[in-house]
């Protein structure tokens, strides 16, 4: 599996640090009118480095065409693709295509699916596009994703488009750091909480967390201490700006392209209609704000009139936030509200049994509520029926907690977003518009643990990172199986099955959402149910980069279909 090219690689990007010429961003990201653009069936992409100005510093990135982010990448759904992709960097890289329906040998990660793209070699990527709707692509090698090689996605339906709007906008967030990103995992691995400036102590009379070394206010690994957040590879400053005409439907197509962050994303004044879930159509929902995980993507369409509104995007530790504009009026900007108080880690976070938890809360005035301060009404769980986990998994060093009763959370929508006087949106609000085409109750359960170790910044699955793993995990073809993750850390990771769809078991029976990239919360049940009809060997890993890095990947074997 080439294990130790796949750690080492990033270790070497240190070199594209610092630099003094800045260039252009892609047409796409500049543009304050629509950025839609034809769909084409051949692509000429150069990996290479691409210096950058972020605010009034200047940076040497590694950038696709030229800029950071990439081009964005338009399809058409049907048509046979092809994409030239050439490594202009001294050393090899990729493209992984996130989300998309393909052959194993196309979907470009190095020692998993295809060998890489050595320095001054082009690698030509083939298939048929077999699904319409927002993803995005970036490099699988190293780090490279952290220094600027991603880039947007778009395929247009072959048919009418079921959604109804008049301009669109892709909105692509990230996270930018002018340290080396090699640094970066060499400063967690030296202190968690490097990067946390939100600290605060535990609670007496019970402090677990200070007994677990951990901080309650540890909700997200690395943050505004180096963090710049771009929306399209703008800072807040820079506060890119979106035009349109009094009176349109504005679709937005919301990509987190971040290495580490979510972000909560609101336009204060607008209500969001929620039509699609990483490329997928669903019924439509009217939020007032959502969490976008890392990887994940939302399309929302607004109904602005005339005037102006920002786009609000906080990091979900809120350490820091990037805007940008929506307006008919060339130049009108609005207010940017304050980043709002940090959200804290409560009992419930550690997977505690419940009758235990309780006294702590009332202890540590710990509670959970929803909109206006209400209690939640916690809809039935739709795992309610399944056993209880096994917990038979590895511990060691690398495993520093286990929740002893974790629970579904579906109905939450993410830290730091229980108390709000608008609706925010929840796994459980997602409903696929078509019914699933695979009637099949799952043939077999195989319950995976999201295992890790703060302090010590290991991180893995079952208590193995990637580099101890025997072999992969094997699926037979077409089989049906059904994918339980139990989350043992007090972290929210973003779990990314490549090659398939996953259909995301949240009450809605046949209408079960499909996603492509499924946040679990700390001490969360969760499960996804997956028809295995792509053969080859997929990546899958939390997209947290540094999560990756540090070991919390595998792979998942397909065999291949009968002749």
């Amino acid at each position: 599996m080439h294990r130790r090219r796949f750690l080492a690689d990033g270790l070497r990007l240190a070199a594209l640090a610092g630099g003094i010429t800045s260039l252009p961003l892609p047409a796409w990201a500049n543009s304050r009118q629509s950025n839609s653009a034809p769909a084409q069936d051949a692509w000429d992409l150069t990996i290479s480095p691409a210096p950058v100005t972020i605010g009034d510093r200047r940076a040497k990135a590694a950038g696709v065409n030229g800029t950071v982010p990439g081009p964005l990448v338009r399809l058409r759904e049907g048509q046979d693709v092809v994409l030239h992709v050439s490594n202009a960097l001294d050393e090899d890289s990729s493209i992984h295509w996130h989300g998309l329906l393909l052959p194993s040998n196309m979907d470009g990660v190095p020692g998993v699916s295809f060998d890489g793209i050595a320095p001054g070699e082009t690698f030509a990527y083939r298939f048929r596009v077999r699904q319409h709707g927002t993803y995005w692509y970036h490099s699988h090698s190293g780090l490279q994703e952290q220094v600027g090689v991603y880039g947007p996605l778009v395929i247009d339906p072959a048919g009418e488009d079921a959604v109804a709007y008049d301009r669109e906008f892709v909105i692509l967030l990230s996270d930018w750091t002018f340290e080396a990103p090699a640094r970066v995992l060499a400063n967690l691995k030296v202190a968690d909480d490097y990067y946390n400036r939100n600290r605060v102590a535990g609670q007496a009379p019970f402090d677990a967390w200070a007994r677990m070394r951990m901080s309650r206010s540890d909700i997200a690994d690395v943050g505004a201490a180096t963090y710049t957040y771009l929306m399209n590879g703008r800072d807040a400053a820079m506060n890119w700006t979106g035009l349109f005409e009094p009176g349109e439907r504005v679709r937005l197509r919301f990509i987190n392209g971040s290495a580490m962050s979510f972000f909560n994303v609101r336009i204060p004044g607008l209500t969001m209609r929620v039509v699609q879930a990483d490329g997928q159509d669903v019924e439509p929902v009217d939020v007032g704000e959502f969490q976008i995980g890392t990887a994940e993507t939302y399309d929302v369409v607004v109904e602005p009139g005339d005037g102006a509104w920002t786009i609000m995007c906080e990091s979900s530790d809120r350490s820091g936030y990037v805007r940008g504009t929506l307006t008919s009026r060339a130049g009108a900007t609005a207010a940017v509200p304050p980043l709002r108080e940090p959200p804290l880690l409560t009992m419930a976070d550690m997977g505690m049994d419940h009758g235990d938890m309780a006294g702590m809360l009332m202890a540590q005035g710990d509670g959970h509520h929803g909109h206006h301060g209400h209690p939640v009404k916690v809809p039935a769980d739709p795992l309610a029926g399944l056993p209880p986990v096994t917990h038979e998994h590895r511990r060691g060093p690398g495993v520093a907690s286990v929740a002893d009763s974790p629970v579904s959370r579906l109905h939450e929508p993410g830290a730091g977003l229980e108390d709000l006087p608008y609706k925010a949106l929840a796994y459980s609000d997602l409903r696929s518009t078509e019914p699933g085409a695979d009637t099949r109750p799952p043939s077999r359960t195989i319950e995976l643990h999201l295992t890790g170790n703060m302090h010590r910044y290991m991180w893995s699955f079952d208590g193995y990172k990637f580099s101890e793993v025997s072999g992969p995990i094997e699926f037979d073809y077409d089989e049906r199986v059904r994918l339980l993750f139990v989350n043992d850390t007090m972290m929210a990771h973003p779990i990314h099955l490549h090659g398939m769809f996953v259909e995301l078991v949240n009450g809605n029976g046949r209408h079960n959402p499909r996603k492509h990239t499924v946040v679990v919360k700390p001490a969360e049940r969760l499960a996804v149910d997956v028809t295995a009809n792509e053969p080859g060997p997929w990546a899958f890993h939390c997209h947290l980069l540094y999560h990756m890095q540090a070991g919390m990947m595998r792979v998942v074997r397909v065999g291949d279909a009968p002749a």
